[in-house]
This record gives C-alpha cells, sequence and structure tokens, in this order.
C-alpha cells in the first residue's frame, strides 16, 4: 500500500486521485478524533472536509518531520479550537455512543456501559488540555513522536501526559 509520504508526493506533482487515498486513509479516524474532542455529530462531516481543504490547500508546508496523519489532526484540532472560540464556549466531550459499546439486546450492559460513558466523559472534560490532547490523539493511533511534534512538546512528555490522563480516567471508573 501507498505511504502517506508517497501520496502526498503524487499529489504535489499533480495526481488528484493521491488525495482520494489520503482521504480514504485517515477521513472515519479524523472523524472520531474530532467526536471525542467536543464536535457534534452533525458537524463532524463539515470538519473533516474543511480540515482536509486546509490541509490540501497547505500542503506545501507540510515537512515531514510528522507523520501527516498527526500534521492533519493538528489542523483540525486548530480548526476546533478557533471554533470554540468563536462560540465562546465549550462543549461536553464526546465518546462512542452506547449502542457501539453494548448490544441493544442487553439492557443491564447498556445502563453501565451508560453510566461508564458518562464518568468518562466528564472526566475528559476535567483533564488538563494537553493531557486530554494526548490521550484522544494516543487513542486514535497516534505514536508518541507524532504526537509531540502536533502538540509541540517531547515524547517523553507526550508520555507523562498520556499516562496520567489514563490513570486519572481509570481512578474514576473505580
Amino acid at each position: 500500500p501507498d505511504t502517506d509520504a508517497l501520496l502526498v508526493r503524487a499529489y504535489r506533482a499533480g495526481d488528484e486521485r493521491a488525495a482520494t487515498g489520503l482521504v480514504a486513509r485517515h477521513a472515519a479516524s479524523l472523524g472520531r478524533y474530532l467526536y471525542s474532542s467536543g464536535a457534534g455529530p452533525d458537524e463532524i462531516d463539515d470538519y473533516v472536509q474543511e480540515a482536509f481543504f486546509r490541509a490540501f490547500s497547505r500542503l506545501e508546508t507540510w515537512r515531514g518531520d510528522a507523520s501527516f496523519r498527526s500534521w492533519l489532526f493538528t489542523i483540525a484540532g486548530n480548526l476546533l479550537k478557533d471554533e470554540f472560540r468563536r462560540r465562546k464556549g465549550r462543549r461536553m466531550i464526546s465518546i462512542d455512543s452506547r449502542h457501539d459499546l453494548a448490544g441493544s439486546s442487553d439492557p443491564a450492559g447498556e445502563l453501565a456501559v451508560g453510566d461508564a460513558e458518562t464518568v468518562i466523559r466528564r472526566g475528559l472534560a476535567t483533564l488538563p488540555r494537553l493531557q486530554r490532547e494526548v490521550f484522544l490523539l494516543r487513542v486514535e493511533g497516534a505514536e508518541y513522536a507524532d504526537i509531540a511534534v502536533a502538540l509541540g512538546t517531547t515524547p517523553g512528555a507526550a508520555r507523562v501526559h498520556y499516562h496520567h490522563a489514563v490513570r486519572t480516567l481509570k481512578e474514576l471508573l473505580r
């Protein structure tokens, strides 16, 4: 399979299909990241589209020192932060719906998962910004080195922020 760097190179050379490949590789996980970061379900497609639009229009600024994925997620995160500032408020952090986590044939399981979801949502909202962003990027599969570049920190600091976030969320679930 093509790597992101090869697809970017092809797009820069005029191959429009490379853009389709990049979108296919990253749109779903970018949508989950935006949803987890507080975007409403009805806004996700617009944010994903805008993030890709900004990425492709500024592709010459991507130097390759971070992965394309991390760079794209940074663009999307900044887009969302700008929108939250514009609204002068922040919504509650969302996580995957309980229907994805428990089958509808198990009402007791749905209740338990619903309670855990509420605790996690509240816990994510209380985490310091950097811990929350590191945690959400890591959950989406980003490597510590890429997270560090995206958030302007070191891989070691990103690892520490992630572990603090996990510990805090585990304590809330007890």
